[in-house]
């Protein structure tokens, strides 16, 4: 019998070929993990969605939506619907005693067109966080609820660059609102509610950054009218610049933020962002780690807000 012709060669062969196939396989699979956590740790961008974003607005429909359906909110409806029945009574006479009064033709036909339509907007109307959830997906994915936070890029040690995004559903305050102008806005910020992804991240903002020991609250309080233009209708967006003093970590310096309005049935929605913000003119110290290779100096200020008559 010849080599050719031996049965165990040609075994030794088949089994050859057969480990060479599981190699090949083993090898792209290896290589197909590998990049899938390269894609994973140091290219996907895990932050969550800005407030401008469509994910974010979808969000929010959805929250005001369950909010109506008497999902969130006070433990008695009915008590919260006789009030605004009551208020909305009340910018009724209001506003027929200005159609008596006024001498101005264009005034009255504006408080007549408020009175048929019912979106006057008059009235103090005060942050809501009972609508929407904040939880770890405000920090990962979307928000659906009241919050103000930051977004800062940094550049980790073994990881790469990363989106850090810090929020605090800690804001409380209320806009006055006449016509179809803002007149007042204060708004107060709890910033010991910040967080962040990481625990060791917080601490480090917590006392090397914002001192919230120190510092525990910002705040902005409007310095400047804000002109609506018009009587925006149920559902319509309105963009907006605010003007006001912005404090943080105790400095207090002249803010323009750019916000956009919405009035969605009973509830007035405002959502912006500001910056960048150079940290050094909040006497901010970029937080250092080992891990933490480089922090850029400016960050970028997001608010979304619900609010209430």
């Amino acid at each position: 019998m010849t080599e050719l012709d031996d049965p165990t060669t040609e075994a030794d062969q088949s089994g050859r070929s057969n480990k060479t196939i599981i190699a090949i396989v083993v090898v792209i699979a290896v290589l197909a993990i590998a990049a899938f956590a390269v894609w994973y740790f140091l290219i996907r961008d895990d932050s969550p969605a800005t407030v401008d974003s469509e994910q974010a607005a979808e969000a929010r429909e959805q929250a005001l939506e369950e909010a109506a359906d008497g999902s969130t909110g006070t433990e008695d409806g009915t008590a919260s619907e006789d009030s605004a029945a009551s208020e909305d009574s009340a910018a009724t006479d209001d506003t027929a005693a200005s159609d008596e009064t006024s001498t101005d033709g264009a005034a009255g036909d504006e408080a007549a067109t408020t009175d048929d339509t019912g979106t006057g907007l008059d009235g103090v109307w005060t942050v809501d966080t009972t609508i929407g959830t904040f939880d770890e997906v405000c920090l990962t994915d979307v928000c659906d609820s009241t919050f103000v936070g930051f977004r800062i890029d940094e550049e980790l040690a073994s990881i790469g660059a990363k989106t850090v995004v810090g929020r605090t559903p800690g804001v409380t305050g209320t806009i006055e609102i006449a016509g179809t102008t803002i007149t007042a806005t204060e708004i107060e910020v709890d910033m010991t509610q910040l967080i962040t992804d990481s625990s060791s991240r917080n601490n480090a903002i917590r006392g090397q950054a914002i001192e919230t020991d120190a510092f525990p609250t910002a705040s902005f309080v409007l310095t400047e009218p804000v002109e609506l233009g018009a009587l925006p209708a149920d559902g319509e967006q309105v963009a907006i610049e605010a003007t006001g003093d912005l404090t943080i970590h105790g400095v207090t310096r002249s803010e323009t933020i750019p916000l956009t309005a919405e009035l969605a049935g009973d509830v007035v929605v405002v959502f912006g962002q500001l910056g960048p913000i150079l940290l050094a003119d909040y006497d901010i110290s970029e937080p250092s780690a080992a891990v933490v290779l480089s922090v850029e100096d400016n960050a970028i200020m997001e608010l979304q807000l619900f609010l209430t008559r």
